[in-house]
């Protein structure tokens, strides 16, 4: 009988790394986190498959990097703060450890606690992220004096790591858990804080040789040589990420893992040219593995000037497996090669498949040897054919990740590729080398890479305002990816198969999706996460309204521009045909100038009066129709005053299947008044099944009057987590409780969604609709409150 050895599967080969990559995946996208003694029970037989299992050891692969992924997401849960711990104000000494991002009225900082009896049971040399923020009056607290490298000894209010969420949003709560953060929180009682020792360690050195590079270079183009250089991004602006975003070169900003690459070999080749002037090195180390050693410790120094930011950790990790190959003088694949540094880097870090950068480079390097296996003939052809395989190969996976994509990305990256990394990036190094050695001698090569930078950069914001710069793509159903997957394997077979052009039809789910409308006479109502704000999407069969931006912060978070816009790309919104800003309070009209500058808005209302430029007044009776659709406003009446909250646009929906009603800001006085208007005339009835509670469930609104008159089945409540007013009172909510409504809030759920269609008012919130096992500890308040570890939130 012949052996089956053709079945046997090498154990560190490309079927063991799909197989690791697979088991680490479906563990960490999992809706819950599995039981610790089921995830011990896989990784023993997991371990023993991977060493003996031979035809079935892709089995024990998958099951043991499943295990192994549990493991580190448990832990990485563990070490947040505990419940009882919320919002509690403590003292901790430890180390900022990253660059500090200062922003006009606070500075963000990483802060390593030690390890030590006297601090914090829960923080012991735990992550926090923390924020120093200006008094409120714009009075600087010494936030200035806080440096990288430095030691503190402060006081914190603390919480466990939380975000919005939100179609489209960024998602910190993951970000947060790949970090291993254990809370986020702002300093508290600054005049007291004490610096216990000056900056020091490679991340001081970082910081002061980006201070000389701002000063030797003061033009504009500064920013991005700090950037290139060292991995520091501090400097660039939102308009900077926009013309990067739209142009598609995001990956070639920070000192990417390609840059890297670019060392590595830099330095491989210049030990590999020294051999050969002088052979005689040869007998005492061969020629390939010194290059190996020279090039993995040219990647290892490159990756200390940037901070040991991750992407670049993972190419040394690459670059390690590669110069051990060599080391070792085993003969392997380059497709071998690179899942044994997948397989290496999952073994480190599974937790890194939550980052797109895990993704988009082993996939893009998989699709180049795969397409290219004999590039290196004809450089510029295969520059050409590169561009062209990474563009179809990652274009479904960067649809999946960004919501976006950009038409102009390929012909950008054909010139800042080249440029940037064989001219602007060389001169750089170079310029960080010199100044290390003796101040001042960096200056010509930082002022040359520089002026190169600018030469290129004029043209790529010209582009970005092109109209076929970034496409904003809806959010796609869970098999579009797949699909599109296949397509782009299909469309790069070889030429001359047939049916190749047939493959693009399995891009339509991803490309075109499904916007999910309603029909004629119904409507959807997404209350988006906003924090303690507001905003209300409304759409019909063909027409969308806003009802409010959420808050914009003095620190720089504004919900219209990192909420509201994506969300409503996600949807898959590309106008909208009325803005309603309810009222003139920040946490309502905050976001009206992002979105007003992102979006094309037909009509704008708000009431007269009130502090919104460019809008037309809302005034009961004001009333339209739109696919089947009634709107009609119901407060204020006309030549009411401005009066702040008690002002609010109240706005009444109207459908063929149930009405909703938005509030705003609206006291109980206002709602008094409602009912009594509505006794008076039946058009200005307020009852509805869907209500969003007016003031975000403070004590002045619900007026047991009003809320029986709506006859609700559905309570919505916008509020911030743990927010400093306590909203919503639980007096408010039982009061809707009682009177037949079920309510939903934002703070607890995420976007809430509702269909005033055939079934009736149906929602779902965004947490339940897409579980993650991240939330899971929310959802069983294990850790529920805080805000996100990329989003801020104000001081008591």
């Amino acid at each position: 009988m012949p052996r089956a050895g053709w079945l046997t599967i090498a154990p560190f080969g490309t079927v063991a790394a799909l197989a690791l990559l697979a088991g680490v995946s479906a563990c960490l996208w999992s809706p819950v986190l599995a039981p610790r003694a089921l995830l011990l029970a896989m990784f023993v037989p997991g371990v023993l498959l991977w060493w003996r299992g031979r035809a079935i050891r892709w089995l024990g692969v998958a099951l043991f990097g499943f295990a192994l992924a549990g493991l580190h997401a448990g832990h990485a849960l563990s070490v947040q703060l505990p419940l009882d711990w919320e919002k509690r104000e403590v003292t901790v000494e430890g180390r900022v450890v990253e660059l500090p991002e200062r922003e006009s009225r606070r500075t963000a900082f990483a802060f390593r606690v030690v390890d030590r009896d006297d601090q914090p049971a829960p923080l012991r040399g735990r992550l926090l992220q923390l924020s120093w923020y200006d008094d409120f009056d714009g009075t600087a607290t010494g936030r200035d004096r806080l440096h990288a490298g430095q030691r503190w000894q402060l006081s914190a209010r603390v919480r466990a790591p939380r975000g919005l969420r939100n179609p489209g949003g960024f998602d910190s709560e993951k970000h947060a858990l790949a970090r291993r953060l254990a809370a986020s929180g702002y300093v508290r009682n600054p005049e007291a804080a004490r610096l216990l020792s000056p900056a020091e360690g490679l991340q001081a050195w970082r910081e002061s040789m980006s201070a000389r590079i701002e000063t030797l270079v003061p033009d504009g183009a500064s920013r991005f040589v700090r950037a290139l250089a060292l991995g520091d991004t501090r400097g660039l602006d939102d308009a900077d990420w926009h013309v990067l975003r739209a142009n598609g070169l995001t990956h070639l900003v920070a000192i990417s893992g390609f840059h890297v690459g670019l060392v590595a070999g830099f330095f491989a080749l210049l030990v590999a040219g020294t051999w050969w002037l002088f052979p005689a090195l040869g007998r005492r180390c061969p020629r390939p593995v010194a290059a190996a050693i020279a090039g993995l410790l040219g990647a290892a120094l490159y990756a200390a000037v940037a901070g040991f930011a991750l992407p670049t950790v993972r190419t040394v990790l690459m670059i390690a497996v590669v110069a051990g190959l060599r080391v070792s003088r085993r003969n392997a694949s380059t497709f071998d090669s690179l899942a044994l540094a997948a397989i290496a880097i999952l073994l480190v870090d599974p937790l890194a498949v939550l980052g797109a950068g895990f993704w988009l480079s082993f996939l893009g390097v998989a699709w180049l040897l795969w397409c290219l296996p004999g590039a290196g003939r004809k450089p510029v052809r295969d520059l050409l054919s590169a561009q062209g395989v990474a563009t179809l190969g990652l274009l479904p996976l960067s649809v999946v990740l960004f919501g976006q994509a950009s038409l102009v990305g390929p012909v950008a990256n054909l010139l800042a590729v080249p440029w940037w990394s064989l001219v602007v990036v060389p001169l750089a190094l170079v310029g960080t080398a010199l100044e290390s050695l003796h101040a001042g001698l960096g200056e010509w090569p930082w002022r040359a890479a520089a002026w190169c930078f600018e030469r290129s950069w004029s043209l790529f914001e010209a582009l970005a305002e092109s109209d076929l710069a970034l496409w904003w793509l809806t959010e796609p159903r869970w098999f579009a990816l797949p699909l599109a997957m296949i397509g782009a394997f299909w469309l790069l077979l070889p030429r001359g198969l047939p049916g190749r052009p047939l493959a693009l039809l399995l891009w339509l789910p991803l490309l075109w999706p499904d916007r999910n409308l309603p029909g004629p006479g119904a409507a959807e109502l997404q209350m988006l996460d906003v924090g303690q704000g507001l905003s209300v999407l409304v759409r019909t069969a063909n027409h969308s309204l806003l009802y409010d931006m959420g808050p914009a912060m003095p620190d720089g978070f504004d919900a219209g521009e990192r909420v509201v816009l994506p969300a409503l790309y996600a949807l898959g919104v590309r106008r909208l045909d009325m803005a309603v800003v309810s009222h003139g309070d920040s946490d309502h009209a905050g976001g009206f100038g992002a979105v007003r500058r992102g979006f094309p808005v037909a009509a704008a209302r708000a009431p007269e009066g009130a502090p919104v430029p460019d809008t037309a007044s809302c005034v009961a009776g004001q009333e339209w129709r739109w696919d089947g659709v009634a709107f009609r406003f119901l407060h204020p009446p006309p030549y009411f005053p401005y009066l702040g909250n008690e002002a609010s646009c109240v706005l009444r929906i109207t459908t063929a299947h149930g009405s909703a009603l938005l509030t705003g800001d609206i006291g109980e006085v206002i709602e008094r008044d409602l009912v009594r208007r509505a006794g008076i005339d039946p058009a200005a009835s307020v009852q509805a099944e869907v209500v969003a509670i007016a003031h975000h469930g403070s004590a002045s609104a619900s007026d047991p009057g009003f809320v029986a008159a709506t006859g609700a089945r559905l309570a919505l409540v916008s509020s911030g987590h743990g927010n400093r007013f306590g909203h919503p009172k639980p007096d408010v909510t039982d009061r809707w409780h009682r009177a037949g409504a079920d309510t939903l809030d934002t703070a607890e759920g995420g976007a809430v969604t509702v269909r005033l269609d055939d079934g009736g008012p149906r929602a779902e919130t965004r947490r339940r609709a897409h579980p993650r096992l991240w939330d899971a500890a929310a959802r069983a308040g294990r850790a529920p409150a805080g805000e996100s570890a990329g989003l801020s939130y104000r001081p008591d």
